[in-house]
């Protein structure tokens, strides 16, 4: 627990860096810091190595001192026997195996986008949308990308899977609203039968949240001009309704709330939600929103997208286990949740920040399926 608690405080430490420090906003600090990660997490492993056979070591000599083993002048090493040179190279071979995934994870690692596929069955879901497909996308995250050709490659996949609506939950950039833009050509690739739609995330409002006036309203709508040209459709605590064959469900998105003094606190879900009631997906960047506004509101939200935790890019996630750094700050982190007839999905994200990469935390699309029980 000790360890995992110090990883976690060492990447927190490394996140709030990258809020304040314009140095952490775009590519400039990418490769010094996958230096010093690597670095780090090579060496971690092979002190934890290190300290199983010192700890043996230290096990015998206090037996020895306890029994008053009695050894001849010279001889003192047989108190505490010294490490043995197989284990402490096998410590070394056995550290090469992070420092390898490292360095992947950190180069290819970052791009290797997966689908996940997550079938959702809803009583009150109606007849007509009975396997709708809908694609989730998160945390694009522009500003961190060296280059387009492996961005390209995820859009593609999202492409094949031939979607029926697109739900893009936040951080589309890292800081400034130009950053997206040689990845407008890309992105405006995305074809959804139904329409595409998305929510901005904490790091969309860094670029104007200290300015103010009129200077902050240009920006604003600047910035929200580049989601039209990317094809989305931005619902800034608003709603649109998709119909098929006379029923309709309703995709509403809230402006970000998440808790503590960090994050922006703009989104106002009574706002957002429609005067009609209606089966709602709701797009809201940060999982501690749904925490704390939708499961205690009076309307009954079925299924709320989110981000934002990004999984911290760092963890094991097999099918029976997971662990991530992440689960130490959020109560729920990463994948499906399910409280009072409601769901939450919160996606690992589409890209990366502060950390140039992705160890056991792959970028995820995810592909839902709803089903009409």
């Amino acid at each position: 627990m000790g360890a995992s608690l110090y990883v976690y405080y060492q990447f927190n430490q490394l996140y709030q860096i990258a809020e304040s420090r314009s140095f952490f906003r775009g590519t400039d600090a990418n490769f010094p810091i996958a230096v010093v990660l690597t670095s780090l997490i090579t060496k971690l492993f092979w002190a934890a190595l290190i300290l199983i056979q010192d700890l043996g070591r230290f096990l015998l000599g206090l037996k020895n001192l306890i029994f008053k083993r009695k050894v001849s002048e010279g001889d003192e090493q047989k108190i505490f026997p010294p490490r043995r040179k197989f284990l402490t190279l096998a410590a070394a071979g056995l550290a090469g195996i992070p420092f390898l995934g490292m360095i992947y994870s950190l180069t290819k690692g970052k791009y290797a986008y997966v689908v996940d596929r997550v079938k959702l069955q809803f009583s009150d879901l109606p007849k007509s949308f009975h396997g709708l497909k809908v694609v989730q996308i998160s945390d694009i995250h522009a500003g961190s990308y060296e280059g387009t050709e492996g961005v390209a490659k995820g859009v593609e996949m999202i492409d094949e899977l031939n979607p029926d609506v697109i739900l893009y939950t936040g951080d589309l950039i890292n800081h400034d609203k130009d950053e997206i833009d040689p990845f407008i050509p890309i992105f405006s690739k995305l074809k959804a039968k139904h329409g595409i739609y998305a929510v901005l995330g904490n790091h969309d409002y860094y670029g104007f949240r200290r300015m103010e006036g009129a200077e902050k309203e240009e920006y604003k709508l600047a910035f929200f001009e580049k989601f039209k040209q990317l094809g989305f459709t931005l619902l800034n605590n608003d709603h649109r309704f998709i119909e098929i064959e006379g029923e309709k469900i309703c995709i509403t998105g809230v402006e970000n709330w998440g808790r503590g003094r960090w994050w922006p606190k703009e989104g106002d879900l009574d706002k957002a939600l429609p005067a009609e009631t209606a089966f709602t997906i709701l797009l809201s960047h940060d999982p501690t929103h749904w925490e704390d506004k939708v499961l205690t509101h009076p309307r009954h939200i079925p299924l709320t997208l989110s981000g934002h935790t990004h999984g911290f890019q760092f963890g094991v996630n097999f099918k029976n286990f997971k662990w991530s750094p992440a689960q130490y700050r959020y109560k729920r982190w990463m994948g499906l949740y399910e409280e009072k007839n409601q769901y939450l999905y919160i996606n690992r994200g589409f890209g990366f920040l502060a950390m140039p990469g992705r160890v056991g935390m792959t970028p995820e699309i995810t592909l839902f399926t709803l089903e009409s029980a």
